[in-house]
């Protein structure tokens, strides 16, 4: 093979890539963008930054404001929350539980999975807890690039009916989050 043929396959292989990439993000937006959220028997709210005062990061309450509305229009009864101890030294699942507790959730509709701390983990716990309670489907709450990926993991871990709604929150960062989600999703379906 001639330098020239090996440049040109080169450059083909990444045009290919690329090609791949930016569809793969694309269709990961459109899906975590097209909620179909449906009367379930819970929300599943994933953990993200606390600030180091104990609020919730703009972002965290985002999917906090979203889990409320779903509760609110009578979608779900029960919320599981789930994070783990930040480098803030706070317990993301205690604040999210305070949190709603605030806002009118009552205390005994709210699940906190203080060992939730990444996708996973919080989709093992939560489908343990809902198989516990004869629970069979629930709504995923999370950023939009994020939605995907969990509603996958919740299947996977056993709950057989699951809805996503994303956080009316955008920011800048969600661009490279989105970028990031790509790599996340294929390596989850890789490894699981």
């Amino acid at each position: 093979m001639t330098v020239k043929r090996k440049r040109k396959l080169l450059a083909f292989l990444v045009a290919a890539l690329v090609a791949w990439f930016i569809i793969s993000a694309a269709a990961i937006s459109w899906s975590g963008l097209a909620d179909d959220a449906a009367r379930a028997d819970a929300a599943v709210v994933f953990g993200n930054t606390v600030l180091p005062d104990g609020r919730p990061s703009p972002r965290l309450q985002g999917r906090l404001d979203k889990a409320l509305q779903l509760h609110r229009e009578g979608l779900v009864s029960f919320i599981i929350v789930s994070g783990g101890l930040g480098v803030e030294g706070h317990d993301e699942a205690e604040v999210m539980k305070r949190y709603l507790v605030e806002h009118g959730v009552p205390e005994a509709s709210i699940h906190a999975d203080g060992a939730g701390t990444n996708t996973l983990e919080t989709a093992r716990n939560a489908s343990r807890l809902l198989a516990g309670k004869g629970m069979t489907s629930a709504v995923v709450v999370s950023q939009f690039f994020h939605v995907p990926r969990a509603r996958r993991a919740l299947r996977k871990c056993g709950v057989p009916k699951v809805h996503g709604a994303h956080a009316d929150y955008f920011e800048w960062r969600d661009v490279y989050a989105t970028a990031r989600e790509v790599l996340a999703y294929y390596a989850y379906l890789l490894k699981t």
